[in-house]
């Protein structure tokens, strides 16, 4: 099964509704949506290594404008939006204990969350819910999620059939580690304040 989800998802990745569905996942995973947009991402280098540049864009740009829905999320809909999507990822009730200290320390925090598989959402909707400056989550979004999406593409890039045939010959493994690494940051995000 997880061998024809991966020819599946390479198959999706040359088709022209890629880049649709590539910018659809980048924004909504920025304020709500789960799943990161490597898993398009990955397969739509691979598949087209000369675009590489052109979709680590539509990644970061998608991405960054889905910030700004967590941000709204947070700032006017916390109480009634914002407050069970933090619920549902353990961090309602440490709200009030870092609200102070992330204004002051905020754009470490978004810069982490936009570069590791720590789950950006919970940062663009705390930040919009604390009143983090506005400039700063924009700054340090646009460059953390572009050294994010950017390397990715880039090493696709640069080692690209080397890479595909070791995913491939690894699926199995790999599948498990992004599973490690999604649901440790889901339980980073439990445990981290």
């Amino acid at each position: 099964m997880l061998r024809r989800m991966y020819d599946w998802t390479m198959q999706l990745a040359a088709t022209r509704h890629a880049e649709k569905a590539l910018a659809g996942v980048s924004f909504v995973e920025s304020s709500f949506f789960p799943i990161p947009p490597d898993v398009l991402l990955i397969p739509m280098v691979l598949a087209e290594r000369a675009k590489w540049l052109r979709h680590a864009l539509i990644c970061t740009i998608a991405s960054v404008a889905g910030a700004f829905l967590g941000y709204a999320i947070g700032m006017f809909l916390y109480e009634t939006v914002g407050q069970p999507i933090l619920a549902f990822y353990g961090k309602e009730d440490a709200f009030d204990q870092i609200a102070q200290w992330y204004n002051s320390w905020g754009g470490w925090g978004v810069l982490f969350a936009a570069v590791t598989p720590f789950p950006y959402k919970v940062i663009t909707i705390f930040s919009g819910a604390t009143g983090l400056n506005l400039i700063v989550f924009t700054v340090v979004s646009i460059i953390g999620r572009a050294a994010r999406f950017f390397l990715v593409a880039w090493l696709l890039n640069r080692f690209g059939a080397p890479i595909r045939d070791f995913i491939e010959q690894r699926l199995g493994l790999l599948f498990t580690l992004f599973m490690v690494l999604l649901v440790g940051g889901f339980v980073a995000v439990r445990y981290m304040f």
